[in-house]
């Protein structure tokens, strides 16, 4: 009863500050950090506190150091979570559709989340990566709005409050992108279907805005399911037409 109270180390409170930050997806996997003098400066710290608190966060694996002196954050599921799925999309280039299957489920329960939960913050993130896309969809410029709709669908992660659900889809992101340029190069195929997918993205939002969850979730998962029913269809025609060639090929 008559030990002294010790109040926290500096270099541990700004540690818990940036643990913060990372966990609740302010600070982003890969983002750089301020360069140190301008970060203790922002933080109105002495340089080696913030660089102790550095080296715990390093030491723990939430941050990475490179050449050069910059700072990063590090993924919170590394590659032995990502690599393997990576690596089944690019063999197996069908297991798009499981993929999205997945998303639909994770995806379709985030957007009602996001409805419920989204902050003014968030509502203006989602507002602004809408109007990103359709800046690039009237000028014709498919891969900024491929880019565009890869962060509107995290912006939609990150308005559901839910840490676990962020930071898996986060993980994910590689393959998020990865799909969404795949998804729209070969939609794009079709007339008029950039406009639909558009469309679909402007009701989310819309429904995100509003608070309606039903209406919210509804609307995500019949965006994901345009897009595998699309691209199976798709699928299917190339399947019949690289056998039709094929026996072609054969007759010659």
């Amino acid at each position: 009863m008559t030990e002294r109270i010790r109040p926290p180390k500096l270099a541990d409170s700004i540690a818990h500050h940036l643990e913060r930050l990372i966990l609740e997806g302010s600070l982003r996997p890969g983002e750089r950090l301020l360069p140190e003098r301008e970060l203790a400066t922002r933080f109105d710290v002495s340089r080696p506190s913030l660089r102790e608190a550095l080296d715990k966060l390093e030491a723990r694996g939430l941050l990475v150091s490179e050449r050069g002196g910059a700072t990063r954050v590090a993924p919170l599921l590394g590659e032995t979570f990502t690599g393997p799925i990576r690596d089944l999309l690019n063999t197996r280039p069908e297991t798009v559709l499981d993929y999205l299957e997945f998303r639909r489920l994770v995806e379709g329960a985030a957007t009602g989340l996001a409805a419920l939960r989204a902050t003014e913050i968030d509502h203006a993130c989602l507002k602004r990566w809408f109007e990103a896309m359709e800046t690039a969809n009237a000028a014709a410029n498919h891969a900024a709005e491929a880019e565009a709709g890869a962060e509107f669908h995290l912006a939609i992660y990150e308005a559901s409050h839910n840490l676990v659900m962020l930071h898996v889809m986060r993980a994910l992101s590689d393959l998020l992108c990865h799909d969404v340029f795949y998804s729209r190069a070969m939609l794009y195929r079709r007339q008029a279907v950039r406009d639909l997918l558009l469309d679909q993205h402007r009701a989310i939002l819309e429904a995100v805005l509003a608070g309606d969850e039903a209406a919210a979730r509804t609307a995500a998962e019949t965006h994901i399911d345009f897009t595998r029913d699309a691209l199976r269809q798709i699928a299917e025609a190339d399947a019949r037409l690289d056998a039709s060639l094929s026996r072609i090929g054969r007759a010659v």
